[in-house]
């Protein structure tokens, strides 16, 4: 008889932890969220490869835009401001030469870089 009463509470137990299965208004939820990131994620690789096509070869430093520069490997927002403050150049070389950035810097970015 004890068994039994220990059987008992012991299916009671499992079956008020079993989870339960989600509504319909939950998996309209669930979908909808899911759906909703999923365009965010495709937007944002669009326009990513429209940004990629847009800068089609090396990046002009005497009109490039701060933005433009940041991507640039190494190059930060000071950097930028100064590739910016020390315009015209006539030619990229200038950049190590005038100090505005250093010789290795410059490696990095001298094929991504012109100055037309």
């Amino acid at each position: 008889m004890k068994w039994i009463v220990v059987a008992t509470l012991g299916l009671v137990t499992l079956c008020g932890c079993a989870p339960s299965s989600p509504s319909p208004d939950q998996i309209r939820k669930q979908t909808a969220n899911a759906t909703a990131a999923a365009a965010r994620d495709t937007k944002a690789v669009a326009q990513g490869i429209v940004e990629g096509l847009k800068t089609k070869g090396p990046l002009n430093i005497n009109r490039a835009t701060k933005e433009h520069l940041e991507t640039l490997p190494g190059i930060d927002g000071a950097v930028a401001d100064r590739i910016i403050a020390g315009r015209p150049y006539r030619n990229s070389e200038e950049l190590p030469r005038r100090h505005i950035i250093s010789r290795a810097e410059y490696r990095k970015i001298a094929t991504k870089i012109e100055t037309r």
